[in-house]
């Protein structure tokens, strides 16, 4: 935090409503304070190591779960904790709130961001012992949830239908970009080069994301196909990002694909007004089938085209903005890449028609809305008998 858009504007959200906010969340990406206070909100961050292996996952999740019930106990001895939100990955952190549960009455929100158990498949391609306990671990933060946000249509389902909660207890809220603060700008001008044009790619970087295919995309982009006019720019962090960059260098990419790190304000949105074609690498599988992506809503409210894989949920969304990719390669990568940028009337179609359905259909406000009223019917029996300001701890 505040890296994570999501939780941020949920976080804010709240504290524009009158509650009190602590969030208690990883260090990292320029954010490394053990804790500060941003806008209001009480931020506590502890120490993180993403896991490279099966066995590395364990570890992972316990270190942080240790944390996180450490800096839980540290925001009650400030303040009473009427509610806990957990953003999973991971699905272990219903023991925390189960904790407070048990011991003081504390109500559980469960915001359902990651399908744990298709993520393990999409990390280690094994359906073993440790899967079997994603799924356990998953039923058990439904069962003791009070109520669940889903980030779309398919959460909403999986809560009821896996889950086995209640549907009036179950709310979607999609990851909208707020309109005022995601917009195009003046563009960076080292990267716009004359006879050149620039795609790129933003997000996260693990093993599930796919950007290594883009890397190599670029590759045949540049030394089969030949084609000097086309650069990539990669922005963001994650645990791959040291290892795609050998990547890179190998194919010999150091002139054509530049990896920026994390951006953030007006130094990103200057970055991705420079873009003329956006890239979503994820490649398909049972885990990214039933996600809606933050790069599909973030290029369309740029008026920015993409090419993406054949997504269920992200072709659902991303509409005519986008042309999918039917075959999950490299090669096929770069033909959707290569097919957009030799059309520019094709590209401004489809960038318009993106930003029409983003200026009718994303809006923050809106989410926001469905998002504090499900806080407001959790509450409001109980705080109408306590009569105090209620404290979420996130």
């Amino acid at each position: 935090m505040p890296f994570d858009r999501r939780v941020w504007q949920e976080a804010q959200a709240l504290g524009e409503a009158g509650y009190e906010v602590s969030v208690i969340c990883p260090a990292g990406k320029g954010f490394d304070k053990t804790y500060e206070v941003i806008d209001g909100i009480h931020i506590y961050r502890h120490p993180l190591k993403e896991a490279e292996s099966a066995a590395g996952y364990a570890r992972e999740y316990g270190s942080a779960l240790m944390h996180q019930i450490r800096l839980s106990f540290a925001v009650r001895r400030r303040r009473r904790i009427d509610v806990i939100q957990a953003c999973n990955p991971p699905d272990l952190m219903f023991l925390v709130a189960l904790l407070h549960k048990l011991l003081f009455g504390t109500y559980f929100v469960f915001d359902h961001h990651d399908l744990g158990p298709e993520l393990y498949v999409s990390k280690f391609g094994r359906k073993d012992f440790l899967y079997r306990i994603m799924c356990l671990l998953e039923r058990q933060t439904f069962r003791t949830a009070d109520a669940s946000i889903a980030t779309n249509e398919t959460f909403r389902d999986i809560a009821v239908a896996r889950g086995g909660m209640d549907p009036n207890r179950v709310v979607v809220v999609k990851s909208y970009p707020e309109a005022s603060k995601f917009r195009l700008t003046a563009a960076e001008e080292s990267l716009v080069v004359p006879g050149k044009h620039l795609i790129g790619y933003i997000g996260i970087m693990g093993a599930q994301d796919g950007v290594e295919t883009l890397v190599r995309a670029m590759a045949e982009i540049r030394h089969v196909r030949r084609r000097d006019d086309i650069n990539c720019i990669i922005i963001g962090d994650g645990p791959e990002l040291g290892r795609l960059k050998e990547i890179a260098a190998s194919l010999d990419l150091d002139h054509s694909l530049q990896f920026t790190g994390y951006l953030s304000g007006p130094q990103l949105m200057a970055h991705l007004s420079a873009l003329n074609l956006g890239v979503i690498p994820d490649p398909p599988n049972e885990f990214n089938d039933k996600l809606s992506m933050n790069k599909v809503f973030e290029y369309m409210m740029l008026g920015l085209p993409f090419v993406q894989f054949d997504l269920r949920q992200a072709s659902s969304e991303a509409g005519s903005a986008a042309l999918v990719v039917r075959e999950h390669s490299p090669q096929a990568l770069a033909n959707g890449i290569v097919e957009l940028i030799d059309d520019p009337e094709r590209r401004k179609r489809m960038g318009l028609l993106g930003r029409a359905v983003a200026e009718r259909e994303f809006q923050w406000s809106l989410e926001a809305r469905r998002y504090l009223d499900a806080y407001r019917n959790l509450l409001r029996p109980g705080l109408a008998q306590r009569g105090h300001r209620p404290h979420p701890a996130s």
